[in-house]
């Protein structure tokens, strides 16, 4: 369904107490600087709160003291990336703190959501100008429910930088004082580089009209798919995220079959958190974008999961090793392509935050009874998110509108998707 939404107020939320001077250069690390422009966003959506200490008019104000002072140890994300992306100024000039009204129930979003009428509830255009780092969307829906859209800039973290700042953020909130704090040594592992003529960016933006839908895989369909690519000959079992990642790239496979494929490469990308894979490992609390993709050239003479499984096993610590000596990972698509008849290399991008801590966003009213993503804009992509039950998996498919209405109509496809709705 299509959303109302009318900003009421905007406020600059500054940290609680100034950076000091040794920290107002915060460098970006070679593999931030590898990064595009892109907003990291979700919403995490709350029912009326009933608690007698707090209300619809006192929320923001907590919301925005536990900002406040969540921005004294996420120092950099009050700052302002400058224009040639090198650095953040961490000049404490603080981030937007948007209220607004969404005229119609939250149960008419959790019964029909459209992605792309979700990025209404966020502070920013996902693919917008990245000089602000950290943006805040209070939603309050005409029941009183809550949604609180969150954006974070891909430039200076990932996913689980994301969820780092959120979850000290909520913890604060709610009072406590033993925090997970974050650890900001991104530069250090990984030395920036002079990238001076290199213009990191996503060549499939809003390429061909794309379109977001959200198709669920409830935990017993999940388990269904995972039967149907397990190889028992070699005990082979996929994990959930392998196996799904299969069947939707077999199945958009099909949808492109009404043109040609002869000439085209096949590719699926997987984004690869790295941290556990420096020696020594490092916390997930470390800040920055600690990852790197596994690259897999589907063949089908071959069990495409052992393939996968290879690729992401290849992005291993002596790989690490090579990221930090300047070894440019976007390479690797080229130097992998080479090694395959010329063609059109069609990617098919997967990021996964299954198994993260997406529901452990309790301000102090309780965990979400959704958190959801959005219209990301970039074709041939999926992102997989864990259903709120925590056992199933959302896909939230980005494709051309063609390809959707074929996607859309497999029969195949559509026997293991549960209904949308969340109540």
């Amino acid at each position: 369904m299509k959303l109302n939404v009318e900003v009421i107020s905007e406020e600059i939320v500054k940290p609680s107490s100034p950076t000091v001077d040794r920290l107002r250069r915060y460098r970006f690390s070679f593999l931030d600087q590898l990064n595009p422009l892109l907003y990291n966003h979700l919403v995490y959506f709350y029912p009326k709160i009933h608690d007698t200490y707090v209300d619809e008019l006192t929320i923001p104000d907590r919301l925005k003291h536990s900002i406040s002072n969540a921005l004294v140890y996420f120092y950099p994300l009050a700052g302002r990336m400058m224009v040639d992306q090198s650095f953040v100024d961490c000049n404490d000039e603080g981030i937007p703190f948007v209220e607004a009204r969404v005229k119609c129930q939250l149960s008419d979003v959790l019964n029909n959501p459209v992605p792309k009428e979700l990025n209404k509830l966020l502070p920013f255009e996902i693919h917008g100008d990245h000089k602000v780092l950290l943006g805040i969307q209070f939603n309050v829906f005409d029941c009183s429910g809550i949604g609180i859209g969150v954006c974070v800039s891909h430039k200076i973290g990932d996913a689980l930088s994301f969820f780092s700042f959120v979850k000290t953020w909520a913890a604060i909130a709610r009072g406590e004082t033993k925090l997970i704090l974050p650890n900001f040594e991104s530069a250090l592992l990984f030395p920036p580089r002079d990238l001076s003529g290199y213009a990191p960016r996503i060549t499939s933006l809003k390429k061909d009209q794309p379109m977001t839908k959200r198709f669920v895989f409830g935990a017993a369909k999940v388990e269904e798919i995972r039967r149907k690519y397990a190889d028992n000959s070699n005990q082979i079992r996929p994990t959930r995220v392998e196996a799904l990642s299969v069947f939707i790239w077999q199945h958009l496979l099909t949808a492109v079959g009404a043109r040609s494929t002869s000439a085209k490469i096949f590719l699926i990308t997987h984004m690869v958190n790295i941290r556990p894979r420096i020696e020594p490992p490092l916390p997930e609390s470390s800040f920055g974008n600690i990852h790197s993709f596994a690259l897999t050239f589907p063949s089908r003479d071959n069990n495409i999961v052992t393939q996968m499984r290879d690729s992401i096993k290849a992005v291993n610590n002596e790989y690490v090793k090579k990221l930090q000596d300047g070894y440019n990972h976007f390479e690797r698509f080229k130097e992998i392509a080479a090694t395959y008849s010329e063609g059109e290399i069609v990617p098919f991008a997967v990021t996964s935050l299954c198994r993260f801590p997406m529901y452990e966003a309790d301000f102090g009213w309780g965990k979400p009874v959704w958190a959801a993503s959005g219209d990301r804009e970039i074709n041939n992509t999926a992102v997989f998110l864990d259903t709120v039950t925590g056992d199933g998996i959302e896909a939230w498919i980005t494709i051309n509108e063609e390809e959707m209405a074929k996607l859309d109509s497999d029969e195949e496809l559509l026997a293991y998707v549960d209904a949308p709705n969340i109540l």
